[in-house]
């Protein structure tokens, strides 16, 4: 509890100290813009109907990127209403079906005055209860999950700092379905969609945006980078470059990594609510009696629940044995598939691509045969592979590796990947070291048993 209390303090201090340096500049005297739905912030701990579509008009007949409702409240800090401007926009996008649905965003407007540079921050909150997004936190929400949005906010502080306008999208989604790369991408580019055009965000019209985002965050940061040129192509034109660190490439081979790990075996079931619940699919009728158990404990769970809540824990102990192995399930397969990055259109805008390679403390012994090494929860060989594809395809990348684990490698990455995106802000031309990239792992399909 006392170590939980410094933290909170820690990441208040920081807020506070970015805010008072930086509002009086006259940023934070603005008077708010009329929102397209006056909805008003909800008392804490209560239902906020802000994040729910209430419009008459069907949403499939809306494009994407449409703007439903929009507000500017205060950032909020477990209570504390912090003198920073945030403009949050529930917007119209598309979910891992195709199907319409309702996103939100939230944008900390830029301390320095107007911006041309837009950086879209990719959450790692990991989450399977939608209340854990971002948008919920800065709002005004309380709980475990919604501090990784806070945490967050400290590690774009740099960039605030510096002018930028920082876009936030919660995008798992309406219904936060985990692990599904494909809505991740969707949503985030539709945030961008409605972010660059909304008024009263302190973004000038042609701003430039850069990509980034961490372990979550970098699922979707990747998967905008590969769908945006067919899905958003006016807004590919306007991306600078993607950063980000801790990949997930194949979910089938990092579930295989993560079987009997000590820290990250938790994320296993996770993952399959969470790609369940996107795609509509039900994997019950394969799991044992434990299974069951774990699958509707975890069904609103944040990661931070489940790190070392299941230590050792496999796939075989949650399932029925004749389904023992994943390749068993056709449905499985199939779905786990369409989340293969290395099966995807490579980007068309620069990268640069972060890996740890020294988590294997923080897994067991003898359950990696055939993945090879990686940072505890991602594969190195995967990512090595994806990289390479992205160069054959004349994608410029940077990929680095960093000898440490997927918690450990993010204070080395971090300045890696913010000196990174400025370089490309300022206009230098993108580099690569696609030449050096070492060899990784086949990034084929899984195959149906």
């Amino acid at each position: 509890m006392v170590s939980r209390f410094v933290r909170r303090t820690s990441v208040v201090a920081v807020l506070v100290t970015i805010a008072a340096l930086l509002a009086p500049s006259g940023q934070g005297a603005q008077a708010a813009p009329r929102p397209v739905s006056a909805v008003a912030a909800a008392p804490a701990g209560t239902p906020d109907p802000f994040f729910t579509y209430s419009g008459t008009r069907p949403l499939k007949d809306l494009a994407p990127g449409t703007i439903l409702a929009r507000r500017t409240i205060p950032y909020n800090l477990v209570g504390i209403k912090l003198p920073l401007q945030v403009v949050q926009i529930l917007f119209r996008t598309t979910d891992a079906r195709g199907r319409a649905v309702a996103g939100v965003t939230s944008i900390l407007k830029p301390l320095l005055g107007a911006t041309g540079k837009v950086i879209s921050y990719q959450s790692f909150y990991d989450s399977l209860n939608p209340e854990d997004g971002p948008s919920r936190a800065y709002s005004g929400a309380i709980g475990l999950g919604v501090m990784i949005g806070h945490v967050e906010t400290v590690l774009v502080g740099g960039f605030l700092l510096q002018g930028y306008a920082i876009v936030i999208a919660d995008t798992q989604g309406p219904t936060a379905d985990f692990a599904a790369g494909p809505e991740y991408g969707q949503v985030t580019l539709d945030s961008l969609r409605a972010a660059l055009k909304a008024p009263g965000t302190g973004i000038l019209p042609g701003a430039k945006v850069g990509l980034i985002g961490y372990s979550g965050g970098a699922i979707a940061t990747n998967w905008a980078a590969a769908l945006a040129p067919s899905y958003a192509p006016e807004i590919n034109k306007r991306i600078v470059g993607a950063a980000e660190g801790g990949v997930l490439v194949r979910p089938s081979k990092n579930l295989e990594y993560i079987d009997g790990s000590l820290v990250w075996a938790g994320v296993m079931p996770m993952a399959i609510v969470g790609v369940a619940r996107a795609y509509g699919i039900d994997l019950l009728p394969y799991l044992n009696d434990y299974g069951r158990k774990v699958y509707a404990k975890l069904e609103k769970a944040s990661i931070v629940q489940v790190l070392g809540a299941y230590p050792g824990l496999t796939w075989k102990k949650m399932t029925k044995p004749a389904y023992a192995d994943p390749a068993d399930i056709p449905i499985f397969v199939a779905t786990v598939n369409k989340l293969n990055l290395g099966q995807r259109p490579s980007p068309t805008i620069p990268m640069f691509i972060g890996q740890g390679t020294g988590g294997e403390l923080e897994g067991t012994l003898g359950n990696r045969a055939g993945v090879g090494r990686g940072d505890g929860v991602m594969v190195a060989g995967d990512v090595r592979t994806l990289a390479r594809q992205y160069c054959a395809a004349g994608t410029e990348v940077v990929h680095k590796e960093y000898a440490l684990s997927h918690f450990t490698s993010v204070p080395l990455w971090l300045p890696d990947a913010m000196g990174w995106l400025s370089a490309r802000f300022a206009g230098k031309a993108p580099t690569d070291n696609c030449a050096k990239i070492p060899a990784g792992n086949p990034l084929t399909p899984l195959k149906a048993g």
